[in-house]
C-alpha cells in the first residue's frame, strides 16, 4: 500500500497579511522614555566594555612586551 502524502494547504496571501496585521496588534509597544532610556543603558555599558577591552589588551601588550 502507498502510504499518501499530506500536504500542507496553501493560505491565500490576504489571509495571511490579515493574520500578520492581528498579530502586530497584540504587541505591548514600549513608550518613548522607555526606549530611550533602553538605548541610553545599551550604549553606557557598550563604552564601558570598550573601556575595559582597551585596558586588558593594553595590560596584555605591555606583558608581552616585558616577557620579550
Amino acid at each position: 500500500m502507498m502510504a499518501e502524502t499530506t500536504k500542507a494547504a496553501k493560505v491565500p496571501r490576504q489571509s495571511f497579511i490579515k493574520g500578520l496585521k492581528a498579530e502586530f496588534k497584540k504587541v505591548l509597544w514600549p513608550d518613548r522614555e522607555t526606549v530611550g532610556k533602553q538605548t541610553a543603558t545599551v550604549v553606557a555599558i557598550t563604552i564601558f566594555l570598550g573601556i575595559i577591552i582597551g585596558v586588558l589588551d593594553y595590560v596584555i601588550k605591555w606583558g608581552l612586551s616585558f616577557i620579550m
